[in-house]
């Protein structure tokens, strides 16, 4: 992630073939302010979920509404990498942390009520995807790797690390405030050690992957408009974490083949 700013506003990229891909950047569990949401007029909706990982942010909203905090404070306890960026984030002025993610929840409950519903895509593949599932599997073996289990007793030094390489990373914006700059900051720490654990070959056919279905996506939505004025054509609106946000820009701009999806089906 070298060399990579933290942007705070979204990123319009025009498929060859037609229609714009709209990549927003939000940060991970933290609810954002509503002067840096995208304004931008979408037609469809693409997550970088699994259709597991809806049924899951449905129950965890369930969860959520019945029992407020308990989520985030399961988290916490759990021990894991993201249960330490639920606690640094909860010692911020931010709203947040909130489990499930918001912005996806937000996004997602919009689709499905706006203009009689629209289009909602999963760009991560479903685990009976055999290509997928052996990314998955040697994935796994690049976490119990010994080298692995030994970096994560060095994890509170790095963190601190790539937090303070993030702060030079991050761009300046009139509507972000030194709170949701720090929160982007651990935000950022939290993902290096994501990727750092799956290692740059992994993350990047993970990207060119998700690349080549957030085209499938944009190129289903295309197919069913009704309408081929060029001036009409489709936009894909794709939130995505801040710190995974260039990765992902770079990867659909290498302009995988699409590969065929369709919209998730109630």
């Amino acid at each position: 992630m070298v060399g990579r700013a933290l942007i705070w506003r979204e990123v319009v990229i025009q498929d060859p073939d037609g229609g714009s891909i709209i990549l927003w950047p939000h940060l991970p569990c933290i609810l954002m302010p509503k002067k840096v949401r995208s304004r931008k007029v979408w037609d469809g909706l693409a997550l970088l979920m699994s259709h597991n990982d809806v049924l899951a942010m449905k129950d965890d909203d369930n969860n959520e509404r019945m029992s407020p905090g308990a989520n985030v404070e399961a988290a916490i306890s759990s021990g894991t990498q993201f249960g330490r960026l639920m606690k640094d984030l909860k010692e911020l002025n931010v709203d947040g942390p909130h489990i499930p993610d918001p912005e996806p929840m937000r996004l997602f409950t919009h689709a499905e009520n706006a203009r009689g519903g629209l289009p909602i895509y999963l760009i991560e593949p479903e685990i009976d995807d055999e290509r997928w599932t052996d990314w998955l599997s040697r994935s796994a073996d690049m976490q119990v790797r010994i080298v692995s289990l030994i970096s994560r007793l060095t994890i509170r030094r790095r963190w601190k690390k790539d937090s303070n390489d993030a702060i030079t990373r991050i761009q300046r914006d009139k509507d972000v405030d030194t709170e949701l700059g720090t929160a982007s900051a651990t935000c950022y720490s939290w993902n290096a050690e994501e990727e750092r654990v799956i290692g740059l070959d992994l993350g990047s056919e993970r990207d060119l992957r998700f690349a080549s279905r957030v085209r499938g996506a944009l190129a289903d939505l295309r197919d069913s408009s009704v309408d081929d004025d060029v001036i009409s054509q489709p936009s894909l609106m794709v939130p995505v974490h801040q710190a995974r946000l260039a990765t992902l820009e770079a990867a659909i701009s290498t302009w995988p083949e699409p590969e065929t999806l369709r919209r998730m089906k109630e």
